[in-house]
């Protein structure tokens, strides 16, 4: 089992959590937000992002929510935070809803879950105003995280943190010393995919705590770092290592204004460390190699960072200095990089660290509260998603010849099942083992090395994963379709292009599109496809379809070839 590098301490929930780093990083910026004044920046204290925290909690259990369920849906922001842990740090159980989805997946997901109450931006007042008024949810309470005041039965987060306050002025303690029950759900998160298939992942605050343990045990972070929050908070790898961890450590936050201003960002907010996906990383990288090349400094650089790692060696680090321009142009104060969600080219991986700025790798799961293993400040093995955390244990189910199989995990981060789904909590959980449904290997040092999806799933570039089935149940639905194969066709770029091929009934389709003319047929199609696209998010957008009528190669069970369906295609 692996050893912790770095000391950390310990937390029974996630209320333990901001009462001892509150206590000791009060004082210290939270957040950091720009103001009209170029170089100016407003900050919130850890004191009275707690402050607001408990105003806020008091307040919804003043309206009636103890015990209950909450959503949370928004762009990355402050009243986010501020939402997400007043909800579950003494109200219920806090629902963060993924703010790609289209109006029809979040009514979906809002009656599934049977939230009382969701708090959100004036971005969704639209699609709220619309499940208000038919009543078919069990929400009583809609929260405005953008009114000033209370406006047509719709509350204002900011007004309720204002009530908050008064009721604890007045002695109100119902939030304040509410307990904890570390072991029960806190925590109820969707996985990808349609309103039909996305599974409800239930987390405890103990599977929460004991994964924020485990990070600090092997990466450090301290009171002088600043995060930049890029990737959305609902995805459970940024809510718990871009958001609760460094909150755990005093850091400071500070929200990016979109992918395009990611390096202004990094250099105005003087970021230190961030998490993101692998494209972004490889992105800049890159860009950094270009403009070296550019100015013909290629081979001055390689010499230079040959002569850096052979000083490394002897404990001399003079790569800030040596490469000050690269360090310059991400704003001088990066250190670290964290990426998960997707494979990060070795490449790129090895170019950030010989520049001077940690770049590692993680892997996990939203089903594991996320992390399961990452590289950390010690030990790093290119290629590898590097060990698994010091509280989990990990092994190969069925390996092959080449010590491949299934990477099974098990641990106090494991989550307690999927929601009102006892046949697929069965099939992911058997012994108190997570099926993590991915293919890897493990070295004698215990790096462990992903070698692909167990179940097809297509991972993109920017690390969201595509469900070929839940693609193939929606086209199936199209008229005069008799079935359908989803695949990844591989691009230039190492990404992949979402494609179909689509399986037609002759008989239906002469009455349904009046003709049988494939080129005519495809773009008939073609249409009801895009109309089956504009109710997904656009990552799971199909961008190419064939058409044929002879049936796809099955089992004797009927179900699909892949493997053999692939070769048809590509």
């Amino acid at each position: 089992m692996r050893e912790p590098i770095h000391e950390f301490t310990e937390f029974t929930d996630l209320k333990d959590m901001l009462k001892k780093s509150g206590e000791t990083f009060g004082d210290r910026p939270a957040y950091i937000f720009k103001t009209n004044e170029e170089g100016k920046f407003r900050e919130i204290t850890h004191k009275q992002f707690r402050d607001d925290v408990n105003y806020l909690g008091t307040a919804l259990i003043n309206l009636g929510l103890k015990g209950k369920r909450i959503a949370v849906i928004s762009d990355n922001r402050y009243e986010w935070c501020v939402g997400y842990l007043a909800a579950v740090t003494g109200v219920g159980v806090i629902v963060p809803l993924d703010k790609a989805l289209p109006n029809n997946e979040i009514e979906s997901l809002i009656i599934r879950s049977e939230v009382s109450a969701i708090i959100y931006s004036n971005k969704y007042d639209e699609i709220m105003n619309k499940i208000k008024e038919q009543g078919n949810t069990n929400v009583e309470y809609f929260i405005s995280m953008d009114l000033d005041k209370k406006e047509n039965d719709i509350y204002s987060q900011k007004e309720l943190v204002e009530e908050g306050k008064k009721l604890i002025e007045k002695g109100n303690r119902e939030f304040l010393d509410a307990e904890i029950d570390s072991e029960t759900m806190g925590i109820m998160l969707f996985t990808s995919g349609t309103t039909a298939m996305s599974k409800a992942v239930m987390l405890s605050h103990k599977n929460i705590c004991a994964n924020l343990m485990d990070i600090a045990s092997v990466i450090k972070l301290t009171e002088d770092d600043r995060m930049l929050s890029f990737l959305p908070l609902h995805h459970t790898f940024e809510c718990t290592v871009g958001f609760l961890y460094p909150i755990s450590k005093g850091c400071s936050i500070a929200f990016c204004e979109g992918i395009r201003h990611i390096a202004d960002n990094v250099k105005e907010f003087q970021v230190t460390a961030m998490i993101s996906v692998p494209i972004l990383y490889e992105t800049i990288y890159k860009k950094i190699m270009k403009g070296i090349e550019k100015k013909g400094k290629l081979e001055t650089v390689k010499k230079g960072i040959k002569i850096s790692n052979f000083l490394l060696k002897f404990g001399i680090d003079i790569r800030k200095k040596l490469f000050k321009e690269v360090h310059d142009n991400l704003g001088g104060k990066a250190r670290l990089f964290v990426a998960g969600g997707a494979a990060l080219d070795p490449e790129a991986e090895k170019g950030f660290n010989d520049f001077g700025i940690k770049m590692i790798q993680g892997y996990g799961l939203t089903e594991s509260s996320p992390v399961i293993a990452a590289e950390d400040d010690k030990y790093q093995r290119l290629g590898s998603i590097g060990k698994a955390f010091p509280s989990l244990d990990v092994k190969i189910d069925n390996p092959n010849e080449e010590g491949i199989g299934e990477l099974l995990v098990k641990g106090p981060t494991i989550m307690l099942g999927y929601y009102n789904n006892e046949e697929a909590t069965k099939e992911t959980l058997e012994d108190g083992w997570l099926h993590t449904g991915d293919l890897a290997k493990i070295d004698k040092d215990g790096f462990i090395f992903i070698s692909g999806r167990k179940k097809f799933v297509i991972v993109l570039k920017n690390g969201k994963n595509i469900y070929p089935e839940e693609l193939e149940t929606l086209v199936n639905k199209i008229d005069g379709v008799k079935e359908s194969f989803v695949y990844g066709k591989p691009e230039d770029d190492g990404d992949y292009k979402i494609c179909s091929k689509i399986v037609y009934d002759k008989d239906i389709v002469q009455g349904r599109y009046g003709t049988t003319d494939e080129e005519k047929l495809k773009e008939l199609i073609w249409q009801e496809v895009k109309k089956v696209n504009k109710t997904m998010p656009a990552y799971k957008y199909i961008r190419e379809i064939t058409l044929t009528d002879k049936d796809l190669i099955k089992t004797t069970t009927q179900k699909i070839k892949r493997f053999e369906e692939i070769k048809t295609v590509i």
